[in-house]
């Protein structure tokens, strides 16, 4: 490994050739966006490399749809940032904002509604063209998840106290947003998996992994930020408490639970062959489901490469 933050992949990255044309539609789009980004510095976001981590998660995205990628990923930053502040220790202001964002998925306008709302309504009217009833159901669902975690993790700042490791893992897996992030991996490649492979325990497994390896690294990477603030959903922090360690000794600890993860989605992987004979897919249904498991790895690679070299995670 390069350093003891750094995970080994058996998969490499790949980057998407239309990242330069995602970026400058990204800054158009936050042009049009501009009161999502206002308690951004234009300096401080631009070393976030947003478009860099689109392209990476994304390789093989057309220039449209990286660019609708790009637009996500920033709206996931800009959001979960703003309950950094004052706000994100209030919950039930948290609540209310989040429903509002919720109700858009079911059809609610957004004239005159605030800037996030505008801009979310941007991004999921973009994001269902195309796409089945079955899968606009499902996204759907994601994120009423993503939006109804984070009123639970401002009651937690104001509490002070520490969750259990399976409390932090159910909180963690919904603010995180994955479920999204991996419903654009259909979206984005213009197919979408049988639900027989998609719910079968294998896939859901790799799924999970794919979601939990991520969060994992980013706990140990954001730790000296979030730690300073109150920030109690960190599983350094858990580790610390459970170990009775220092804050490095939980952090390698928190790295190799991690690094188990990752050898247990390759190990997981090679039987995807085995499951698609069970299953007796048709090629096309092979195709598909390969198509969206390469998408976890490739997510993997470009996350984690993204990660280590991104300004988001260091302090000022």
């Amino acid at each position: 490994m390069s350093d003891d933050t750094s995970l080994e992949l058996p998969f490499p990255y790949r980057r998407n050739p239309h990242q330069a044309q995602a970026a400058t539609h990204h800054q158009e789009w936050l042009q049009r966006h501009r009161e999502l980004a206002a308690g951004t510095g234009e300096f401080t976001y631009a070393h976030w490399e947003v478009a860099e981590l689109a392209a990476l998660s994304y390789p093989d995205s057309s220039p449209t749809d990286l660019g609708l990628a790009t637009d996500l990923l920033g709206f996931y930053f800009l959001f979960d940032d703003q309950f950094d502040g004052p706000l994100g220790r209030r919950p039930e202001q948290v609540a209310r904002i989040c429903e509002r964002l919720g109700a858009i998925i079911h059809g609610a306008r957004t004239d005159g509604n605030s800037p996030v709302e505008r801009a979310f309504a941007d991004l999921w009217r973009r994001s269902v063209q195309g796409m089945s009833a079955r899968w606009r159901a499902r996204a759907a669902y994601d994120w009423e998840w993503y939006f109804a975690s984070h009123p639970s993790e401002a009651a937690g700042r104001n509490s002070g106290q520490l969750p259990d490791r399976q409390s932090y893992l159910m909180l963690r897996r919904g603010t995180a947003a994955m479920e999204t992030i991996f419903d654009m991996i259909e979206r984005l490649g213009r197919f979408e998996v049988p639900q027989t492979v998609l719910h079968h325990p294998l896939l859901r497994q790799l799924r999970q992994l794919a979601a939990d390896i991520p969060s994992l690294s980013n706990d140990v990477r954001s730790y000296p930020l979030e730690a300073p603030r109150g920030d109690v959903c960190n599983l350094v922090l858990i580790v610390q408490q459970e170990r009775a360690c220092s804050a490095e000794e939980a952090c390698s600890v928190v790295i190799a639970e991690a690094q188990l993860m990752v050898d247990r989605f390759a190990d997981l992987t090679a039987e995807l062959p085995d499951v698609y004979r069970w299953l007796e897919l048709d090629e096309p249904q092979r195709q598909a489901a390969q198509r969206y498991a390469d998408g976890l790895a490739r997510w993997l690679a470009g996350y984690l490469y993204w990660e280590r070299r991104t300004g988001r995670y260091r302090a000022a």
